[in-house]
């Protein structure tokens, strides 16, 4: 693929509750990245309310494009093209920001460039990373994904794994609100961890034997009888549960689970197709004991390792207009009838290639 250094690509992402406009230059290098985040508003609900993160795009879509613009100092005209999510994500958020990209590329003229939501988060290593390229293996884990993909090329990915029922981020989210933690919980129950024991008692595994795919309902369900257990014994001595001791001890065991699990089934997939180099991207990969035992692993087989800096792990544009440059350079295109696609396949993205 020929690339031009000097083309600058306008991103935009609205799949849940960040909204979010960039400007990359090159594929590579970031001019701008704003994010206006909802997260204080569905924190009161425990998780993000559809309805209301679609409201919250509407009234910040513009003015974040506005500042992304402003920030780097470009005009529309200047841009080479828009790349905006088109899935998969929450339906109403994401209508959000495909209408902003038609909108803006039917005004202006500026090609239009789906970007898969998955494939942002791969591109979001290319960030963090100017030495890294095609091909390696990437574990994509958030609070909707667990995914490992092969990146056989900027635009061409071949998916070997996904998780079958609950995403990590997923399961994070309901043990922090059982025990009483909050919202978003991968980050408060990384907290409590902190000096925790991480075998305080046994939570299963879940391998398929002919599969990489993940699952994490029967880890979250355990999780669950297990605080049940140890609270209502706790309550027939007439103990004060949860202690800060008892607490960070379950979210320890509980995070080791699911970084046992994660990075488990990536060195099964890793020794299998002999890549050397592997990508970890997606919310949950700001995890630092998630980055440990990962660092860890990848040392121990000889793979080279890339993780985004923890400010591109969490959605946003820059992912976006990364891979929409790479996208847009393979010759990839959306008519004005671009729709949002809730649950989009990532290894669909090049029915939008012209010509």
């Amino acid at each position: 693929m020929k690339t031009d250094p000097h083309q600058l690509i306008l991103g935009i992402e609205t799949s849940c509750d960040e909204t979010a406009a960039s400007i990359v230059e090159g594929g590579r290098h970031i001019l701008s990245s704003v994010v206006a985040s909802q997260i204080d508003i569905h924190a009161k609900f425990g998780g993000v309310v559809p309805e209301i993160a679609s409201r919250e795009h509407v009234n910040h879509m513009l003015p974040v494009i506005d500042r992304a613009l402003r920030d780097a100092n470009k005009a529309l005209s200047e841009l080479s093209g828009i790349a905006v999510t088109y899935g998969p994500g929450l339906v109403g958020a994401l209508l959000v920001g495909v209408a902003a990209a038609k909108g803006l590329s039917h005004a202006t003229g500026l090609p239009l460039i789906p970007v898969h939501h998955l494939e942002g988060h791969i591109a979001s290593a290319y960030l963090a990373d100017e030495a890294l390229k095609p091909p390696f293996l990437c574990l994509i884990v958030s609070g909707g994904h667990a995914t490992l993909a092969e990146v056989k090329d900027y635009t061409h990915f071949e998916v070997l794994a996904r998780t079958r029922d609950d995403a990590p981020g997923e399961a994070f989210d309901k043990i922090a609100r059982v025990i009483g933690l909050g919202y978003p919980g991968g980050p408060l129950i990384e907290k409590a961890a902190e000096g925790g024991r991480r075998d305080a008692f046994f939570l299963p595994i879940t391998d398929f034997l002919d599969s990489f795919d993940f699952s994490f309902s029967g880890v979250k369900t355990a999780a669950i009888n297990q605080y049940r257990k140890i609270e209502h014994e706790a309550q027939q001595e007439g103990k004060d549960w949860p202690s800060s001791v008892g607490l960070s001890d379950f979210a320890a065991t509980f995070q080791e689970t699911i970084v046992q699990t994660l990075a488990s089934h990536t060195k099964r997939a890793l020794k299998e197709t002999n890549y050397r180099q592997l990508v970890i991207a997606g919310g949950v990969s700001a995890n630092k004991r998630l980055r440990e035992v990962m660092s860890e692993m990848t040392k121990e087989i000889g793979v080279r390792l890339t993780i985004p800096t923890l400010s591109f792990c969490t959605d946003n544009a820059a992912m976006i207009a990364s891979a929409g440059y790479y996208a847009w350079q393979s010759g990839r295109r959306a008519s004005l009838d671009l729709n949002a696609v809730p649950m989009a396949e990532l290894d669909d993205v090049n029915r939008f290639v012209v010509g």
